[in-house]
């Protein structure tokens, strides 16, 4: 089984049960730490995780044995599901590191507001998965606790900073997962790994419990074999919550519960941004997937032409001037002295703060809190963090306008497929430029699914994924379009048995 509607069907016969489930999952994260090499999507499993599906089993053996068994998944769709969690979401009483030495056995006191809904909804919290330290960087070569390898071919990054969230899901350790997107960091992933990964518009799920990198771009995103492995959870968690002033309702969630395969494709309009198409830097096998793509849209009687937005060229400019900006404010927290590591020499305040902050952050952090320190200088902070914010005001009128007349934007998640563990991690230009496809959608506030979309010869066989993206609170339609693609190219992903 590796979709939900299979586990919820067996689940409802009886042919499974949640703690098989969780025990599975368990023996696979056993299994795989011991070996030559080992996956480390998963850095911990829950100690509850058990507890709790033997609590959902009980509440389904009853409502099977007494004839509601229906009626109780119309009140908890997803009882008895196990998904994984990025570790910079907070879950009651688990460890929360964000993949960083300084939060190194900080355990979280309450749970995000995701995580909550997810519980009610009758999901069971597997365990927290690996990631970029503090959500910074695209390979997950960041983490402090070593990176997260691909499931496909274990000799390539799982991508960033979500990589432990669609590994734990490529590799069948996890039915979905929670991630966390500033500037593509699920889809960017689920690409690498050949899987779908959706981040929705800016403020439908709450960040409430959520650890900060860019506040005003940071949006958690889900991942799956499926579609409707991401419909189904976006139901449950998505709408506004009262303690996050940024969160917002999303119409048509009844859609998301059953969700059908887009049809109406002949009054579909797409548009091509050119300069996503006159990258230098376009591997030869995307283009060809982009090829394929574009073709099979336009089989289906979409319309498609290539749009110019020049502003697009400094998307990446803008966002990290904003990111980098965003993250130095937010981490300043992190001093030694309220949470966390303390590294106390009992030479005075300011060298405690220096000497945590210097052991415990790691040299992505540290390059991107003095990067963002400086564009926030006195010196700098009028000319280039507000024509940042200028350039992102530009990128959203933009889009909206766009928007007006069509449909969808598509274009490739990532310019090349998966690379090699340690082949960019000491060139952080080369690394931040993976996300040139993705991070216009986050400054645009918009949301984007990433659909598996064939694999690359040139790599051994790597993923290739494609990248739908949508006016604000178009989830529905986009995952939709999602459906009626994965009906049409069953195979696309990489499912590793």
């Amino acid at each position: 089984m590796y979709t939900i509607e299979e586990t919820i069907k067996a689940l409802k016969a009886g042919e499974t049960t949640s703690s098989a489930l969780v025990k599975k999952s368990i023996e696979t994260f056993e299994a795989d730490k011991a070996s030559d090499k080992p996956l480390n999507a998963f850095l911990e499993m829950y100690e509850d995780a058990l507890t709790k599906a033997e609590a959902a089993d009980k509440e389904i053996e009853a409502a099977r044995s007494n004839g509601s068994v229906d009626a109780l998944f119309a009140e908890k769709p997803l009882l008895g599901v196990p998904f994984a969690n990025k570790d910079n979401i907070s879950c009651k009483g688990h460890k929360l590191t964000c993949g960083s030495k300084i939060l190194e056995g900080y355990v979280a006191p309450y749970s995000a507001t995701v995580i909550e809904r997810l519980e009610k909804a009758g999901a069971i919290p597997l365990g927290r998965c690996n990631q970029d330290e503090f959500a910074m960087g695209s390979s997950t070569e960041y983490s402090s606790y070593g990176a997260t390898r691909n499931p496909i071919n274990r000799e390539y990054v799982s991508g960033g900073s979500s990589g432990g969230s669609a590994a734990a899901v490529s590799g069948n350790q996890a039915l979905f997962a929670l991630g966390t997107e500033t500037g593509g960091s699920v889809r960017l992933p689920a690409s690498y790994c050949g899987i779908y990964g959706l981040k929705p518009t800016y403020g439908v799920l709450s960040r409430w419990g959520v650890v900060a990198y860019g506040s005003s771009l940071d949006q958690v995103g889900i991942m799956g074999h499926t579609p409707d492995d991401i419909a189904l959870p976006l139901s449950c968690m998505a709408g506004a919550d009262f303690y996050d002033d940024t969160s917002a309702d999303l119409p048509d969630t009844d859609s998301l519960k059953d969700l059908k395969p887009y049809t109406d494709f002949s009054s579909l309009k797409i548009a091509i941004p050119k300069q996503f198409l006159e990258t230098k830097g376009l591997d030869k096998d995307v283009k060809s997937a982009f090829d394929s793509t574009r073709a099979w849209f336009e089989e289906k009687g979409a319309k498609i032409d290539e749009v110019d937005l020049p502003v697009l060229d400094a998307s990446i400019a803008s966002y990290y001037v904003i990111a980098l900006s965003e993250a130095a404010s937010n981490l300043s927290r992190f001093d030694g002295i309220r949470y966390g590591r303390r590294v106390d020499n009992e030479k005075g305040y300011d060298e405690l703060y220096v000497d945590t902050r210097s052991e415990g952050f790691g040299p992505e952090v540290k390059r991107r809190i003095v990067i963002g320190n400086y564009v926030l200088s006195e010196q700098f902070s009028g000319d280039t963090y507000k024509k940042g914010m200028t350039v992102r005001a530009r990128i959203q009128r933009e889009m909206a306008k766009l928007f007006e007349t069509y449909d969808i934007v598509l274009c490739p998640t990532c310019p090349t497929p998966a690379f090699k563990l340690g082949q960019k991690v000491d060139d952080p230009l080369e690394m931040y430029l993976s996300d040139m496809y993705t991070v216009f959608v986050n400054l645009a506030r918009i949301p984007s699914v990433n659909v598996p979309a064939g694999k690359a010869a040139g790599t051994d066989g790597m993923p290739i994924g494609m990248q739908f993206a949508g006016p604000m609170f178009s989830e529905a339609k986009l995952l939709q379009l999602a459906k009626a693609w994965e009906e049409s190219h069953k195979g696309c992903g990489v499912q590793v048995k």
